[in-house]
């Protein structure tokens, strides 16, 4: 038996892709204040910060500049984290306030005990993990 012939058909307009899976996430961006701790290795150098504003339902981690590499490695722990927070859908600073019972010198990685502050926003944030 013969096989239909085939046709080509041609599409003109844009495809558009919509997202039907992956992991819940805060916002990644904000404006306004955020509340954020500090986060260093086990020799006590910092190597970022896990920060959080409730208003735009914002979280996310801000590296270090001058952490390097392990500082960005180190990052994705937090994130996990916070993936996992907003998967159990409690808001972006009950995320941080969980995150300070990680605060084992022995670890790899650790939030700074007492280092829960707050920054007037995510650009001043950046500012200084950009030039410490």
């Amino acid at each position: 038996m013969a096989e239909p012939p085939r046709t080509t058909v041609r599409r003109d307009e844009d495809v558009h892709f919509e997202l039907v899976a992956g992991p819940s996430t805060y916002r990644a961006r904000t404006d306004r204040p955020v509340q954020y701790v500090t986060v260093a290795n086990g020799q006590g150098t910092v190597l970022g910060y896990v920060w959080a504003n409730d208003e735009d339902d914002a979280a996310g981690w801000t590296v270090r500049k001058a952490g390097g590499d392990e500082a960005f490695n180190r990052g994705a722990l937090y994130v996990s984290r916070l993936r996992d927070a907003k998967a159990r859908g409690i808001s972006p600073t009950a995320a941080l306030a969980e995150l300070l019972g990680y605060c084992d010198p022995a670890r790899p990685s650790h939030v700074v005990p007492g280092s829960l502050t707050e920054a007037p926003s995510l650009a001043a944030l950046q500012e200084r993990a950009a030039g410490d």
